[in-house]
């Protein structure tokens, strides 16, 4: 077998069993999910599961890996890159502009472009019969992006920059806005994505932008 048609298998096998994972998590629940239903649904054998992942769990944190890989690259969040780190200052002139202007920052719409087009996937994890694990994992990595991408944005004119806020810099502040943005992602997918991700994009940024101003005020 060349290399080609055993890295092709491999991809196969891979997309077949992320797609029992879904249609299973549809039909009952993560939690009540097995490596045997997952591999008969996938078509594949219990060996062929094992030789990817360690269990159901770990098959859940690949997902969740390149979902977010995907996802920055999507938004561009890497920006300058320099041995293997972004910084936020693309972010944080583009925010800027934008907030004066009171425009939506195109990441935040392709935000929304990368969960519509991986629609059913987010629908299935993120939803009540989900991976409380995913749930947790993508608040936190939507977090941290928010607070990198945020660090030296001025949300008023001649103002201190967000992290100068004393309720930014204590950690309660992105966790918060993460979980908002989680919830309100899932609602819009859950309802059949009732309006387009540009509109949704719009909302999302002007409350997190609100309250960005609102805790930049706090002592």
């Amino acid at each position: 077998m060349s290399q080609n048609s055993g890295d092709l298998r491999v991809r196969r096998t891979k997309s077949l069993l992320r797609e029992a994972l879904v249609a299973l998590i549809e039909e009952r629940s993560f939690d009540a999910i097995t490596v045997g239903e997952l591999a008969s649904r996938a078509m594949v054998s219990r060996a062929a599961f094992y030789r990817y992942y360690q269990d159901k769990y770990d098959l859940v944190e690949k997902i969740f890996e390149e979902a977010m890989d995907t996802l920055q690259r999507e938004m561009d969040l890497r920006g300058n890159t320099v041995v293997g780190e972004y910084t936020s200052e693309p972010w944080v002139a583009l925010l800027d502009r934008e907030v004066q202007m009171e425009r939506t920052p195109d990441p935040f719409v392709r935000l929304f472009d990368h969960f519509a087009t991986y629609e059913r996937l987010y629908r299935a994890l993120l939803g009540p019969k989900g991976s409380s694990w995913f749930q947790t994992k993508i608040r936190a990595f939507l977090a941290d992006v928010l607070k990198e991408r945020t660090q030296g944005l001025n949300v008023f004119p001649n103002s201190k920059s967000v992290k100068e806020s004393h309720m930014m810099v204590s950690g309660v502040v992105f966790p918060l806005l993460a979980g908002m943005l989680i919830d309100t992602i899932t609602w819009w997918l859950e309802h059949g994505r009732p309006v387009p991700p540009r509109s949704i994009a719009t909302f999302c940024f002007r409350l997190i932008l609100a309250n960005l101003r609102e805790v930049s005020q706090w002592e």
